[in-house]
């Protein structure tokens, strides 16, 4: 059919696809929070078929926007896939951020963009500051000398 599946690494390697203890597959989706089944199918991709025609074919996520400064402060920038230090995605698709305290997890909150708990993690440990630049220390033979 063309259709893009949504791939997964679970046991039937789609996306909200499961196998029954029948051996048939259960296709299902979550709308406004309760289950919805779609059909129970003979292989796997019948169901993943059927789960893409309900919600549409897989569309990779954009890369996340990160940006370096909001709300007047600078953020902690990271590699991670929100861009962000201690932040991360959750399941509802929320962004969570948290910092360790005394070696304990302390969560700072649940938010509706990375930006957001970014900027509330940046709030509660204080805002990115870039290194120091290298003091001179001497100079010798005309060259100034860094540590």
């Amino acid at each position: 059919e063309g259709l893009r599946l949504h791939l997964s690494s679970s046991s039937t390697g789609y996306k909200n696809v499961w196998r029954r203890a029948s051996g048939r597959f259960w296709a299902k989706h979550s709308v406004d929070g309760r289950q919805d089944t779609i059909g129970t199918f003979a292989t796997a991709v019948e169901a993943a078929v059927a789960y893409a025609r309900k919600v549409g074919e897989y569309q990779p996520p954009a890369p996340p926007t990160v940006v370096a400064e909001a709300e007047g402060l600078r953020l902690h920038l990271s590699s991670s896939s929100t861009g962000y230090k201690n932040v991360w995605r959750r399941a509802s698709g929320r962004f969570w951020a948290k910092h360790s305290v005394d070696g304990r997890q302390d969560t700072i909150g649940t938010f509706a963009t990375a930006v957001e708990a970014a900027v509330a993690y940046a709030r509660k440990v204080g805002e990115y500051q870039p290194p120091a630049p290298p003091t001179v220390v001497a100079e010798a033979e005309g060259l100034r000398l860094h540590l």
